[in-house]
């Protein structure tokens, strides 16, 4: 089963919207003061751009589905709160970053846990 197309899309969307997001607050980080959590922000949406490109473009099945959207999710709640703290000083909401950060552990591993369904693969 191919992921939908409005997910494909979306997985797009969120994948250029993450790379411009992380090349943006890189060179933020470089010119300012207090720059960790930009920096932060920098790795955490470089490293998830290029995994929901490849999952747009070439993923499979419900399983990689599912961890997309858990990485998205996971990627725009650490990324937000990390911004709100940055330029409010309190967080997006009290739980954020952490839940954030356990949503993109646990999106890792379920597409980890997806290469077990022979599903996922074409022969």
């Amino acid at each position: 089963m191919k992921l939908s197309l409005w997910l494909r899309r979306l997985f797009l969307v969120l994948a250029g919207l993450f790379g411009a997001l992380g090349v943006a607050t890189a060179a933020a980080a470089s010119h300012g003061t207090d720059a960790r959590n930009l920096a932060a922000i920098s790795a955490i949406a470089l490293a998830h751009a290029p995994a929901l490109l490849v999952l747009a473009l070439a993923g499979q099945g419900r399983v990689l589905a599912t961890a997309g959207v858990i990485l998205s999710v996971g990627t725009l709640l650490f990324s937000s709160d990390l911004a709100v703290r940055h330029w409010t000083g309190a967080p997006l909401f009290p739980g954020a970053a952490p839940l954030g950060g356990g949503a993109l552990i646990l999106g890792w591993i379920v597409m980890s846990v997806a290469a077990v369904f022979r599903s996922t693969f074409k022969n």
